[in-house]
């Protein structure tokens, strides 16, 4: 199966056919820098960072150009409520978001430019499409004439003439449709400003991300991604920009993520209910939030609690559990290979060796994470079966599923960010995570496991009981071997 992509401008699944055979152009709308990303900037961004990977693991070469905004009325307003200038609040918020990126282990795209850096080519484009009659020039600002180009909505899918019923020019702009949008602003007391044909001014918001992708990935190319929010206006109006100036399809592949919900209402500043990325990552693993975006197909809503990251933290805990689990399973000495094949075993080496099939045939399904992690989970509770069964250490070929099963799991989990830590590791960081929450130490609670096998060695099994019982009150379970006695959270 070839990988098919959903696209958005067709409203279809399609197969995926770069425009240069092995080498793809992927283009994502980063963040206007005004201020700390929240959950939804996550998800968009975990969501390509996935694709990116993906496509890499399956051999084509990725020029990844992700942009940063960094001039905007946003920025402008939240500088002078602060009483700094714009651009040391935009380098603020760059620095930022790097920050966060890198704290979700993110993979660096290829190009990360800003639109400050790309005036002369903003000013360019502008210039082009008052040339071919898509835009003008009125007061000093600059206009796209959206009735100029017939193809206009065909993203978005929406109705012109309703479109324009609800639209209105607000004071002080000088458009001749009220569906026109700005191209270029003219220059205003206490903002930042660039020279320019028209004047004094600087660039709309939707021109920056024409004139930047066309500089790097050329004037057609195949893959522009972003939120759903950014279908209509950034997207469309892209678009028209783009394919206005240059006569040519402006991207092949338009692709979306859903929204992030809060109560299963959609998450929006200014309905409070947006969360940072920092104040998440406070309290969950990086990875955790990964996992649970993963949990999801990226098209579809995701429903952002306290509850849900819960769940995902059990499930990547269950994950990593059975890999400490294949990590701990050592063959004896003296396998004995000439044993008749268990069942267990038998289901276990044809998870694992069915495995990366099964990873690229949901990936490549417009990559259905969410089906990937049922595979994943398969794999694991055939996993946990035969590392169960203390026997089974003596049988070379369960001791050659066992390790087949891990490895593919952490390797294919390692294309979508997940299992980058030592088992040991992770598992040593979640038990002292719940800790917290019991009110006891470790010191406490191996202070109890000494006085516990003080009393067995006693023969107290009374106080033994006794300790084992009130542990397990506390959320302490003890779990005894023949290596000697461990604890973990309920």
């Amino acid at each position: 199966m070839s990988l098919r992509l959903y696209n958005t401008l067709s409203g279809g699944k399609e197969e995926f056919v770069p425009l240069r055979p092995g080498h793809v152009g992927m283009y994502v709308c980063g963040v206007t820098v005004y201020d700390y990303c929240h959950v939804g900037h996550a998800r968009a961004n975990i969501v390509f960072d996935i694709i990116y990977r993906y496509l890499q693991f399956s051999g084509y070469d990725v020029t990844y150009v992700r942009n940063y905004t960094d001039v905007d009325d946003k920025i402008i307003n939240r500088a002078n409520e602060r009483g700094i200038d714009s651009t040391l609040l935009a380098e603020e918020f760059i620095s930022a978001f790097d920050e966060d990126m890198a704290a979700l282990g993110l993979l660096k795209p290829t190009i990360e430019p800003k639109a400050t850096q790309h005036i002369s080519q903003i000013i360019t484009l502008v210039e082009r499409l008052i040339a071919g009659g898509r835009a003008y020039a009125s007061g000093g600002d600059v206009y796209y004439a959206v009735e100029s180009f017939p193809d206009y909505l065909k993203l978005s899918k929406r109705n012109m003439d309703e479109m324009r019923a609800g639209a209105r020019i607000a004071p002080g702009e000088l458009k001749r449709h009220p569906m026109d949008f700005a191209l270029w602003k003219s220059a205003k007391a206490g903002e930042p400003a660039w020279e320019s044909p028209w004047g004094p001014g600087r660039p709309g918001w939707h021109i920056e991300c024409s004139a930047m992708s066309i500089q790097y990935l050329g004037e057609t190319f195949d893959i522009h991604g972003g939120g759903k929010d950014l279908v209509f206006p950034h997207h469309e109006n892209e678009i028209a920009q783009s394919e206005g100036a240059t006569g040519k399809p402006f991207v092949k592949y338009w692709l979306h993520n859903g929204f992030v919900n809060v109560n299963h209402e959609k998450m929006s500043k200014s309905l409070g209910n947006f969360f940072t990325i920092r104040d998440i990552l406070k309290t969950y693993d990086a990875e955790v939030l990964r996992f649970f975006i993963l949990t999801a197909h990226y098209r579809s809503p995701i429903d952002f609690s306290d509850q849900n990251l819960d769940e995902a933290r059990l499930g990547l805990t269950r994950f990593y559990q059975a890999l400490a689990n294949a990590s701990n399973f050592v063959p004896q000495t003296q396998p004995r290979s000439n044993q008749p094949e268990r069942e267990e075993i038998a289901e276990l080496s044809d998870r694992a060796s069915s495995l990366e099939s099964r990873f690229k045939e949901a990936m490549d399904d417009d990559f259905n994470t969410a089906l990937v992690i049922g595979h994943f989970f398969d794999l694991t509770r055939a996993l946990n079966r035969v590392t169960a069964i203390p026997e089974l250490a003596f049988d070379s070929a369960a001791a050659t599923a066992v390790n087949s099963a891990s490895n593919s799991m952490i390797k294919l989990g390692n294309v979508l960010g997940l299992f980058i830590s030592a088992p040991s590791v992770w598992l040593e960081k979640q038990k002292h995570a719940d800790l917290d929450e019991t009110g006891l130490s470790s010191a406490a609670i191996e202070g109890l496991i000494s006085e516990r096998q003080a009393a067995r060695a006693n023969r107290d099994f009374a106080r033994s009981d006794q300790i084992r019982d009130e542990l397990a009150a506390k959320g302490i379970l003890l779990l005894d071997s023949p290596q000697g006695t461990t604890w973990k959270c309920k």
